[in-house]
């Protein structure tokens, strides 16, 4: 629990984890709907460019790449209707590696690639309770509802009875509270219960070491993320580390990172997934399905604001740290997914 003293400790420094702007205005994403656009001609330059010998890479990342999500469903059907079989598939024939794995996520719907990273997630011998706790921990109620909801038809299976499955204790009532979907999202701050709720985390930590995680769980999974952050500034007045200090020893593992992804996103999401790619790329190897589950995923929503970020707090632009790090056809691809800025 050192992680909400460290918070605010940071916050107040030029790096880390400095509270994100109330509202943002604009368009945040880094992909743009082609203005050009035409599904019959994108679907013909697909097929050349997979009948191709040895596949022309460069057409295939300069359509999907340059498309938005919407546009691409369009080049699916149109492909469908051409060539009389799933572009996905072609694809998959033709492609290998990260570069597949990248094309195969661009051609998915949002809540579709949600659920498919949630069903990798738990697919395997282990669980990667890390991808449950950042899908389910950064989106909102319509996309988790939109993520259960294409679960159950692609894979006939709910949602939370797979949670129930893999994860136990703490993390599971956490993962199944927020697949629940019923998270405030109002944006006015009341501030007199977030003076209650910061007492009630200060008191579960100074008082009743044995149902603090209850205490957790309960604010943490319901407050709106505007709350949240009230109630963390309340609780940083109430004690510098009574609350960090007590629990420390309590949490640990899936279930700290859960609660850290809960506090982090709501104190700046940008700076969340910041961090994440920061990680996924640090040392020795790199973190591949992070790297392309984040970039993909927050490419219409605020991946500008995440490479803002991720210059800010780490002194390099995301692209220069994906130029050192990968290489080949998924640099490419991930780089015209960050555009040029």
């Amino acid at each position: 629990m050192a992680f909400l003293q460290k918070l605010f400790q940071q916050s107040n420094e030029e790096k880390g984890f400095k509270p994100a702007p109330a509202v943002e205005t604009g368009y945040l994403g880094t992909v743009k709907a082609d203005p050009n656009f035409n599904a019959q001609n994108d679907a013909a330059k697909l097929k050349k460019a997979i009948e191709t010998k040895g596949v022309d890479e460069a057409t295939i990342v300069e359509v999907l790449a340059k498309r938005s999500n919407a546009q691409r469903q369009q080049i699916k059907a149109a492909y469908q209707q051409s060539a009389g079989k799933p572009l996905a598939d072609d694809l998959k024939k033709a492609l290998k590696s990260d570069f597949e794995e990248v094309v195969l996520a661009l051609l998915m719907t949002p809540p579709e690639y949600d659920a498919f990273e949630m069903k990798r997630a738990m697919k395997n011998l282990g669980t990667n309770e890390k991808v449950l706790s950042e899908i389910l921990g950064t989106r909102s109620n319509k996309e988790i509802t939109a993520l259960k909801n294409t679960f159950k038809e692609v894979y006939g299976e709910m949602l939370e009875e797979d949670i129930k499955c893999e994860v136990k204790g703490d993390l599971e009532t956490t993962l199944v509270a927020l697949c629940k979907a019923t998270r405030s999202e109002d944006r006015n701050i009341d501030d007199g219960m977030a003076k209650s709720d910061a007492k009630a985390l200060f008191e579960a930590g100074e008082n009743r070491i044995g149902t603090v995680c209850s205490v957790l769980i309960d604010i943490l999974t319901n407050r709106s993320e505007a709350q949240l952050c009230k109630i963390l500034q309340y609780y940083g007045q109430l004690s510098k580390d009574g609350l960090a200090k007590d629990l420390e020893g309590e949490l640990h593992g899936s279930f700290e990172d859960c609660l850290m992804t809960l506090v982090k996103s709501a104190w700046n999401k940008p700076a969340y997934f910041a961090e994440k790619l920061h990680l996924a790329m640090k040392g020795l190897g790199t973190n591949t399905d992070t790297l392309t589950r984040i970039i993909v995923s927050r490419s219409e929503i605020d991946l500008l604001k995440i490479i803002q970020e991720y210059k800010r707090m780490y002194g390099k632009t995301l692209q220069e740290a994906i130029l050192k790090e990968t290489s080949g056809d998924y640099e490419k691809i991930l780089l015209a997914l960050c555009g040029t800025q």
